[in-house]
């Protein structure tokens, strides 16, 4: 297991989406594959940060580059399939909802943040975020996540992100995420 899917592992333990996706399969090593599997799509941006130790994650994707191609999801397939069964599976296809809620202005997208349980509340997820909020900064372009955790909310509005939006997961029947934006800042 590779220091990203074990932070993230950690991070989603009690995360309504992983709950929702997983039910009953629910571990970290499943988490932590299925999040990992989702960085492994974006790493290529080189946008992502984990901090020295591991202890966070930031995965993001570069503007117009928030969709995960196809060719890419199937390489990992078989093991999302043995992690999440055929029911979950299906959960997960829903999820593809989410991608059409993007805003059409060119942003870029924090499609993860995680932090281990162990490390939270030093800093370490703000430090994961920040370089590339920066560089957003610096381009004059916004930024756009979606929080599957309402405590979090806080958190990303101290980095200046706004909520702009609900959506619930599985035609009304999943967990709650909140759309949130953030304006570059001069």
């Amino acid at each position: 297991m590779s220091a990203i899917e074990r932070t993230l592992g950690r991070a989603f333990a009690d995360d309504p989406v992983a709950q929702w996706l997983l039910g009953r399969r629910l571990t970290p090593e499943r988490i932590g594959f299925l999040d990992a599997a989702l960085a492994r799509g974006h790493l290529e941006d080189g946008l992502s940060t984990i901090t020295s130790r591991g202890e966070a994650v930031a995965i993001w994707a570069a503007p117009k580059r928030f969709r995960i191609p196809a060719r890419k999801m199937l390489r990992h397939l078989p093991r999302a399939l043995a992690a999440l069964g055929p029911s979950g599976l299906a959960r997960m296809m829903s999820m593809t909802d989410v991608e059409k809620l993007h805003p059409p202005e060119p942003h870029y997208y924090l499609a993860v943040l995680g932090t281990d349980p162990a490390h939270q509340g030093k800093g370490l997820g703000s430090a994961a975020i920040s370089p590339t909020m920066s560089r957003a900064d610096a381009e004059g372009i916004a930024c756009y996540l979606e929080s599957s955790k309402e405590e979090n909310l806080a958190f990303y509005h101290r980095h200046g992100f706004e909520v702009t939006g609900t959506h619930d997961l599985g035609k009304g029947d999943g967990p709650r995420l909140w759309l949130m934006w953030r304006e570059p800042r001069s």
